[in-house]
């Protein structure tokens, strides 16, 4: 089974793993991020920037801008069903977030071939100001779901 499946519907499929996924990680949960879109290749996760989450300059902390990112491109990777993990990634912080903004991460397939792939996310503000772009690694393990088909 290739990382990419030929699955009828696609979409049924990203929102059974987005389903499936999300009762599990704890990490996003915890840190208030909500899955707002998915489909094959894509996925938007939004978070709100709360005090606890400031450095001493009281702005956001690169590592919580960095676990939204990457949490949608988790999400993105995994959209067909097909167990992904991270290989590796590169972020830079393009803007300050500050307590009480409204990020929104969206992550899309670059590429995809064998069992790698390519994902970019941006990260914005509620004012549309570029905050973070991230670009990211995948390697995926055919024949092991993401999520079973009985979950979700």
């Amino acid at each position: 089974m290739p990382c990419s499946t030929d699955r009828p519907n696609p979409q049924a499929v990203a929102d059974h793993v987005r389903s499936g996924m999300l009762a599990k990680d704890r990490a996003t949960r915890g840190l208030g991020i909500r899955v707002t879109a998915m489909g094959p290749g894509q996925a938007t996760l939004e978070m709100v920037v709360r005090a606890d989450m400031l450095n001493g300059f009281d702005i956001c902390h690169g590592g919580f801008i960095t676990v939204l990112a990457d949490s949608a491109f988790a999400f993105a990777c995994n959209s067909r069903n097909v167990l992904t993990v991270a290989s590796g990634l590169d972020i830079d912080f393009l803007a300050p977030a500050h307590e009480g903004d409204h990020l929104t991460a969206e992550a899309t397939e670059v590429a995809l071939g064998g069992r790698t792939g390519l994902y970019d996310v941006s990260v914005r503000n509620q004012h549309h100001q570029a905050i973070a772009v991230l670009r990211g690694r995948s390697y995926c393990m055919p024949g092991r779901p993401t999520v079973p088909l009985d979950a979700g």
